[in-house]
């Protein structure tokens, strides 16, 4: 069983959905094809692709050309590409197209939301087009079934069928049989202290002999499991923050099933309030630090503007991972906002009670066609290899739904803009209103997430009226958040008080080696008040222990 950390492009498409269709590869795809079109027409951009895209062919022809494949394209890596001048000249051709493809894409004067959607739709068609994906274009491929006489063959034709029965026709991402929650996952040590119909809260065992007065509370988002910051020992940050003495607890999210539909913003802002106090009335604290993720970072902003607006100081301080607050920024997940898919995501969520993630996982998946489809169909079935056992992946794939109510607000959201417009939304009663939340806030992002873009993380630091602190990881949105300590390449940029512009910050910012997480407990440390004896056991008379962690909401299917 491996455990290593699976490379980003392998792990981000069922994290934080907030826009879904119930058939993306009919309803997605054609919306974006209907913007690859527009892109086309303008400026006569495809007539300019195909008139420099003849010269180049006449080169490759003669032998003359440089195309290459760009630096970290794994599907050329066979030395037969470069060897064979009949496979090298067809992997040039394939390469000029889609460049050409492309520049289509890229040279049209549209909006960035409608040049997303046609991104979208090329890169579906590029990739889907590629020789690597087809048994002769693939001569890594026609040697495994030399060297496996045909046993290649027949291993991938059984994963196919498998994947078309029991995966709803996508290759299978990830192994993950030898993965259990509670066994090797999952397994910081703790207790249940709390549990009602939305959700558990989880104290977890100090492993300091001293632990700081104010403890943090994580809430997760509501579309994943929280586990993926508890992935496994040496590896999760909550066992990286109780080793540093912070008192940690964790909001658990129930799986949701159609009767819980109804389930709102307020039903999980008011549960997040609901853990906050929890953990106050354990740790002895008045107050805390949150730490929201990714949606779960916009359930807590909008907590934090109900206590804003009612001169409540239950939250200190708080954190925010990869969480996008402001939408108008160009981003991968702009292909999906268009009025046809917003209306048919909620009708769906209408009919249906719960939006399955298994759907949602999909859309996200066609965004990064190469490394989540393409990857995966090549190596279950072309070398018939079984596919990888990785941790992450493994989490990726233990799925969670989300209530109709729920996701019918994140559309708007999405699709209005809504957190950034004071009192454009109601939360618990009150206006949202970010400017109003003067607490310090730590905010992170990921170089290369193409899902919350680290400038639109950015801005949360804008949006805020308290000190923010802005931390930029050089990775994507999983490996963002888990980032352990101990690889010798890992990095990431801090600077000071953050500006407008976040490029300006950017172009400042000091390169640091080794893990945010460090430079997060610090920033923890500075504002969670004095050292006190660790608690000698979990829970509390009001609170008492109810079951060890990682619960039982954790365990419940999708």
């Amino acid at each position: 069983m491996v455990t290593r950390q699976a490379p980003e492009a392998d792990v981000a498409p069922a994290v934080d959905s907030i826009g879904g269709t119930e058939d993306p590869g009919r309803v997605g795809v054609g919306d974006a094809l209907v913007a690859l079109s527009k892109a086309a027409l303008h400026g006569r951009n495809a007539l300019k692709a195909g008139v420099g895209l003849i010269p180049e062919s006449v080169r490759i022809g003669l032998g003359r050309s440089s195309v290459a494949e760009a630096k970290g394209d794994r599907r050329f890596a066979d030395p037969t590409w470069t060897d064979n001048p009949g496979y090298r000249r067809l992997k040039q051709v394939y390469l000029a197209w889609s460049a050409a493809v492309d520049s289509v894409v890229e040279g049209a004067d549209v909006d960035w939301r409608t040049r997303d959607r046609a991104r979208f739709a090329a890169g579906i068609l590029t990739s889907s087009v590629a020789p690597t994906n087809t048994l002769p274009g693939n001569p890594a491929a026609l040697k495994r079934v030399i060297e496996t006489g045909g046993g290649s063959l027949v291993a991938g034709a059984r994963h196919f069928v498998d994947d078309l029965l029991h995966n709803g026709g996508m290759p299978r991402q990830v192994d993950a049989s030898g993965f259990k929650v509670g066994e090797n996952m999952a397994v910081t040590p703790g207790a249940v202290v709390y549990r009602d119909e939305v959700c558990e809260v989880l104290q977890y065992q100090p492993t300091t002999p001293k632990v700081r007065t104010r403890p943090v509370v994580m809430i997760p988002p509501p579309i994943n499991k929280y586990y993926f910051m508890d992935i496994g020992p040496g590896r999760s940050f909550i066992e990286h923050a109780l080793a540093k003495g912070i008192p940690f607890f964790v909001v658990s999210w129930r799986n949701p099933r159609k009767e819980h539909a109804a389930w709102s913003l307020d039903t999980y802002a008011e549960a997040a309030l609901g853990a906050i106090d929890v953990a106050r009335e354990v740790s002895g604290s008045d107050d805390v630090i949150a730490l929201g993720l990714c949606a779960g970072g916009i359930i807590t902003a909008t907590v934090l503007s109900h206590l804003a607006a009612r001169g409540d100081g239950r939250v200190h301080a708080v954190s925010f991972g990869v969480t996008l607050l402001d939408w108008d920024v160009p981003a991968m997940v702009g292909a999906f906002q268009s009025k046809g898919l917003l209306s048919i995501a909620r009708r769906k969520s209408r009919s249906a009670g719960v939006l399955d993630a298994r759907s949602l996982g999909t859309v996200f998946t066609w965004m990064r066609p190469n490394e989540l489809v393409w990857n995966y169909w090549v190596n279950n079935y072309l070398l018939g290899k079984d596919p990888p056992a990785f941790d992450i992946l493994a989490w990726n794939d233990d799925k969670t739904n989300l209530p109709g109510r729920l996701h019918g607000q994140f559309l708007d959201i999405f699709a209005g803009n809504l957190m950034v417009k004071p009192g454009a939304m109601t939360v618990l009663g009150t206006p949202v209103d970010l400017s109003a939340v003067k607490i310090d806030n730590y905010v992170t992002g990921g170089l290369s997430d193409h899902l919350t873009p680290w400038d639109g993380c950015y801005r949360a630091t804008q949006l805020l009226s308290g000190h923010s602190t802005f931390v930029l990881s050089p990775t994507g949105h999983i490996q963002t958040q888990v980032s352990p300590p101990g690889n010798p390449k890992s990095h990431y940029f801090v600077g000071g008080e953050p500006g407008p512009d976040p490029h300006q910050w950017r172009a400042a910012a000091e390169r640091r080696s080794g893990t945010w997480w460090d430079h997060w407990a610090d920033w923890v440390i500075a504002r969670s008040g004095d050292e006190k004896p660790a608690p000698a056991k979990l829970g509390s008379r009001r609170h008492p222990v109810l079951g060890p962690a990682p619960g039982t909401y954790v365990l419940e299917p999708a």
